[in-house]
């Protein structure tokens, strides 16, 4: 694990405090609800969007800092972790990044004062992992950029006023933030997923977007945008993290409160390896996503594509199998619905698809190694 800063340490045992005496009576009662509450509070308190200039009402913080607050506020409650994961580490970070000073004065404020959310639109019904297939386009019509296409699998559409919606440009793949009461958008479906979030299919028919609304576009813009998603595979992996770390907290109390033929199960050598097991892998994972934000801060607050993806396949494949262990220890009373583990449990398999498949993750790693070899990893 990294040294924290004093600055840091305090961070994290101020969120944790809030956390545990405001957020635990309800953390498992949201229903796929946004936490609006949860965030206002610690938007109130300074505690949303750290990682965001100060002019837009963030904390003026760095991403590791905020994948700190992401992590404490997670082993409480799962719900509050992933609103700020979308927060802090997804749209909002893309439109700071690269987006005009128009639309970072106008999107990003009520964001971070937790009033609105941005969305992100990037799947299509024929574009999940291929990218390059996408289909939605911006084309010129005069002075207008005119935009038609469709996105599907997009979560908090609901409770967002807008997104920001990957498209082609006449020269190359980009982005653009689209407004969902503007002319020729329309909601299509909405979709329950495993977790019993919503996700949304839309649609965009001649919709006219302002020249302030696109993020990037072009070739350089292009890559600017596969950049800005290796923030969402960070946030991805530490939203993994935050996961496992809510499942063995119930699991090592669980362990110690139950007894079976006259002992807490917990003094069973059968159930102290699968803790000593999860512990270990959670840290593990946990190293390896604050060692990549660390070293983003220090290349231009950009992750490394090896790392990102790194980070994110260790985390993705480590919540499942951590929550799954916590659920066996509790045996048939966390595989009933409504229990803890039963909602963590659909939440993890969520994170091996969710920012890119492990698979994807994988040929990004294997991509970089052929690349630059092994002391890429030194």
């Amino acid at each position: 694990m990294l040294s924290l800063s004093p600055e840091q340490e305090l961070l994290v045992s101020s969120v944790a405090d809030i956390a545990e005496r405001e957020f635990a009576d309800r953390a498992f009662e949201w229903d796929g609800e946004p936490p609006w509450e949860n965030a206002q509070l610690l938007a109130d308190r300074g505690f949303l969007g750290v990682n965001f200039a100060e002019e837009y009402g963030g904390g003026g913080m760095t991403e590791l800092d905020a994948i700190l607050t992401i992590e404490a506020v997670g082993r409480v409650c799962p719900d509050t972790a992933e609103f700020l994961y979308n927060q802090q580490l997804v749209a909002p970070r893309a439109i700071e990044l690269f987006g005009t000073e128009d639309a970072k004065e106008r999107y990003l404020p009520p964001v971070l004062a937790a009033e609105d959310s941005i969305a992100i639109g990037i799947s299509e019904p024929e574009a999940g992992s291929d990218v390059g297939a996408m289909g939605t386009r911006i084309e010129e019509d005069g002075d207008d950029l005119v935009l038609n296409g469709e996105k599907t699998w997009v979560s908090n559409v609901e409770h967002s006023s807008a997104a920001l919606v990957w498209t082609q440009f006449p020269d190359g793949l980009g982005s653009v933030i689209v407004e969902f009461d503007w002319d020729g958008v329309e909601v299509a479906q909405h979709y329950a997923n495993m977790a019993g979030h919503h996700q949304t299919h839309f649609v965009m028919e001649d919709v006219v977007v302002p020249e302030a609304n696109v993020v990037t576009s072009g070739p350089e813009g292009f890559k600017n945008q596969l950049r800005a998603l290796n923030w969402e595979r960070v946030g991805s992996a530490t939203l993994a993290n935050a996961l496992a770390s809510c499942a063995l907290e119930k699991a090592l109390e669980y362990a110690e409160q139950r007894t079976q033929f006259e002992q807490p199960i917990d003094e069973f050598q059968g159930i102290e390896w699968k803790l000593a097991d999860a512990a270990t892998e959670l840290e593990a994972s946990r190293a390896l996503t604050h060692r990549t934000a660390a070293r983003a801060h220090e290349q231009g607050r950009i992750p490394a594509r090896l790392d990102a993806s790194m980070a994110k396949l260790r985390a993705s494949e480590m919540v499942e199998h951590v929550v799954s262990e916590a659920l066996q220890i509790h045996g048939a009373n966390g595989y009933q619905q409504g229990h803890p583990l039963e909602y963590l449990y659909r939440l993890a398999r969520g994170r091996r698809l969710a920012a890119g498949t492990d698979e994807i993750q994988k040929n990004q790693i294997a991509a970089v190694l052929k690349r630059d070899g092994l002391p890429n990893l030194a």
